[in-house]
C-alpha cells in the first residue's frame, strides 16, 4: 500500500530547503549567480555532512533576491507537497533571508509569501502557516531582529517562533532575550534540539526557552526520565525520520527511535524537514514507517491528529484541517 493519497498534517519544514533543485538552477540562471559545487553531476543537492549542509543550504539561498522569488519559491513548494497529500503545513521562515532582518523588508516578503499561499490553497488545497525563524549559527544578536520580525508581524499567516540553524553553536539560555520577546507577543514556541545534542540539550531547551514543541528531539530517548518528563507535559516532538537516517542523526530506519518514544506515551509527528536535500516526502516518510514499524492507516490518522492539535494556527483553520483529514 501506498500512503500517498492520505491527507497529511506536516509541522516542520524548512522553506528554502523545500526548494527543488530545478528551481534554484533556474533562478541561478536567470540572475546569473555562481552556485557552482551546490549540485551533484545527477542535479540533486551536493553535500559531505550536516555543516557542509548548512552551507550547500545558505548557497542556494543566494538565488533568493527579492519577494517575488520567494513569491514563486511557495507556489512550487506548496504544489509538490499537495502532490503527497499534504493538506496542512507548517514551514520556518527566516527574516535573515527575506530583508536582513530589516522589519519593513520583512513585511514586503511576506506580503509576497502570503499572497502565494492564498493561491495555492485555491489551486492546490493546502494550507500554509509560517514560523519566524532565528537561525542558530548566527548568534543570540542576530536572533533578536527575528524575533522582533516575528512579533511585529504574528497574526493569520505568521503563527510562532522558532529557531533552527546549527545545534551546537551555544546553549539555549543564550537564546533567551529573543523567545522572551515572542512569547511576550503571545507566539507560541518551537526549538530545534536533540537532533545532534543530547538528552541535556533538550532538558536545557524546555527549561529556558519554555518551547510547546521540540523539534527533532531523538536524543532524548537515551533519558529515561526525560521521555517520562515529556510524555507527562504532553511536549510534541517534531519528528523528521528520513531526515535523520539520510544525515545519519540516527542509523537505519529500524534504528530510529520514533516508535520507542511513541510507545512511551510522547506525542510524536512525522515530516520531512528539507525533502529534496534528504530524498524523501512524506509519502515515503509514511511508507517508509509502515514497511519498518508496521503502523498502518489508523497509525497514521493517530500521528495526523496529533500534529493537527499541536499546529499553530487558529481555531477557523484548525476546524477546516479537520474535515480535510476526515474527508
Amino acid at each position: 500500500m501506498t500512503y500517498q493519497v492520505m491527507p497529511k498534517v506536516e509541522l516542520h519544514t524548512h522553506l528554502e530547503g523545500c526548494a527543488p533543485p530545478s528551481f534554484i538552477r533556474g533562478l541561478a540562471k536567470e540572475k546569473s549567480v555562481d552556485i557552482s559545487g551546490v549540485f551533484n553531476a545527477d542535479g540533486s543537492y551536493s553535500y559531505r555532512d550536516f555543516d557542509h549542509f548548512l552551507t550547500v543550504y545558505e548557497a542556494a539561498c543566494t538565488t533568493l533576491q527579492g519577494p517575488q522569488d520567494f513569491y514563486r519559491l511557495v507556489k512550487a513548494v506548496l504544489e509538490e507537497s499537495a502532490s503527497h497529500g499534504v493538506v496542512y503545513q507548517e514551514t520556518f521562515l527566516s527574516p535573515d533571508f527575506c530583508g536582513g532582518g530589516d522589519v519593513e523588508a520583512w513585511r514586503d516578503y511576506l506580503a509576497a509569501m502570503e499572497t502565494a499561499a492564498a493561491e495555492a490553497e485555491a489551486e492546490f488545497d493546502i494550507t500554509l502557516k509560517g514560523i519566524v525563524t532565528a537561525i542558530r549559527h548566527f548568534g543570540p544578536d542576530a536572533a533578536k531582529p527575528a524575533a522582533l520580525c516575528a512579533a511585529e508581524t504574528f497574526g493569520d499567516f505568521i503563527t510562532g517562533f522558532g529557531m533552527a540553524g546549527g545545534e551546537l553553536a551555544g546553549r539555549p539560555g543564550d537564546f533567551a532575550y529573543a523567545f522572551d520577546m515572542a512569547r511576550e507577543a503571545r507566539m507560541p514556541l518551537t526549538c530545534h534540539a536533540g537532533e545532534w545534542g543530547g538528552p541535556d540539550m533538550v532538558a536545557d531547551t524546555l527549561r529556558d526557552l519554555k518551547v510547546q514543541r521540540i523539534g527533532h528531539g531523538i536524543n532524548a530517548v537515551r533519558d529515561p526520565a526525560l521521555v517520562d518528563q515529556l510524555a507527562e507535559a504532553g511536549t510534541v516532538l517534531e519528528v523528521c525520520p528520513g531526515s535523520n537516517v539520510f544525515l545519519k542523526a540516527s542509523g537505519g530506519w529500524d534504528q530510529h527511535p520514533i516508535k520507542t518514544l511513541r510507545d512511551a506515551g510522547v506525542k510524536v509527528t512525522v515530516s520531512t524537514d528539507d525533502p529534496p536535500f534528504f530524498g524523501t516526502t512524506m509519502t515515503h516518510e509514511f511508507n517508509m514507517l509502515s514497511q519498518t514499524f508496521g503502523w498502518e492507516e489508523a497509525d497514521f490518522k493517530d500521528l495526523n491528529q496529533t500534529a493537527l492539535n499541536a499546529a499553530f494556527c487558529d481555531a477557523e483553520t484548525h476546524t477546516k484541517i479537520a474535515k480535510r483529514l476526515e474527508a
